[in-house]
């Protein structure tokens, strides 16, 4: 992914970053937690996610996390 991602935070306490890449892309949920490595929550969550990243996930994200209970 190139620097000039607009990343944003849908809470100013949230630790993970959001990529607004809605000019190019559409229906692609792009997020980080350093804003470096940057995960497609449709095809890395939970799989590709650390466990510590996952609970940060889960506690900021409630919908999604019961959205994608299944995976688990």
């Amino acid at each position: 992914m190139e620097q000039s991602n607009k990343f944003y935070k849908n809470n100013e306490n949230d630790k993970i970053w959001w990529i607004d890449n809605s000019d190019t892309q559409v229906g692609v949920w792009l997020f980080s937690f350093d804003k470096k490595k940057i995960y497609n929550m449709f095809s890395d969550y939970p799989w590709k996610l650390t466990k510590e990243e996952r609970e940060i996930f889960d506690k900021e994200n409630p919908y999604w996390k019961d959205f994608f209970e299944d995976r688990k």
